[in-house]
């Protein structure tokens, strides 16, 4: 296998895996990753609009994740007010009080979660895998999206 092909493969089963043991810990609170991605860039970044908010998800590409907000306006996680009635891109999105509980929640499971991958390796090898992915990602919609995240200064 040459190493550009395991690179791809290992990539895509270390999301898959992250992903797997991400779900299994948010299931008790009832959350998809998705979800819990809402979540936490809404504790970051709030107030968003809805296209501010598709502009630093990973999870779901394109800049109008308008599904995903719904269900999580159904769960009343988020709430959404609408300055201008006559634009309904211009949705404003914030976190309810049960939002705000949630996200805490997803909070402490993701630093579980970081714990874990910071023991892993060393700093300089977690540091040249970083690199490596993020030059597969530049200029791409999750690259941008975790760029913009990093400009934003939040603590995504």
């Amino acid at each position: 296998m040459r190493r550009a092909e395991k690179l791809r493969w290992l990539a895509l089963a270390a999301q898959r895996e992250g992903n797997r043991s991400l779900a299994a810990a948010l299931r008790p609170l009832g959350l998809t990753p998705a979800q819990s991605e809402v979540l936490r860039l809404l504790g970051d970044y709030a107030p968003l609009t809805l296209t501010g908010l598709g502009e630093l998800l990973v999870c779901e590409s394109g800049t109008n994740p308008s599904r995903l907000v719904d269900r999580v306006v159904e769960l009343g996680l988020v709430s959404r007010a609408t300055p201008d009635a006559g634009d309904r891109r211009q949705v404003i999105l914030q976190l309810t009080a049960k939002g705000r509980s949630l996200e805490q929640q997803v909070r402490m499971i993701e630093e579980a979660m970081y714990a874990e991958l910071d023991g892993i390796g060393t700093d300089a090898e977690l540091a040249t895998v970083i690199a490596v992915l993020e030059r597969v990602v530049a200029g791409r919609p999750s690259g941008d999206a975790i760029a913009a995240r990093g400009a934003r200064g939040g603590a995504a």
